[in-house]
């Protein structure tokens, strides 16, 4: 399972961090970014539901 963030879509609400910091930071642009190649499989539903609750639908797991 992998995951994208859309850095066009992304306003840098903070909360896919916030939900799933093993997957997402937000990085010196002020834009978040899945900084791992695969999502761990421990935090696969985190990694959902920080896609699901993104304001914008900026992010992508699968």
């Amino acid at each position: 399972m992998k995951a994208h963030v859309d850095k066009d879509t992304c306003i840098g609400c903070g909360l896919c961090p916030s939900i799933c910091e093993a997957v997402f930071v937000l990085e010196d642009d002020g834009k978040a970014a899945a900084y791992v190649d695969e999502v761990p499989s421990e935090v696969e539903d985190e990694a959902k539901e920080a896609e699901s609750s993104c304001p914008v639908n900026a992010i992508t797991v699968e």
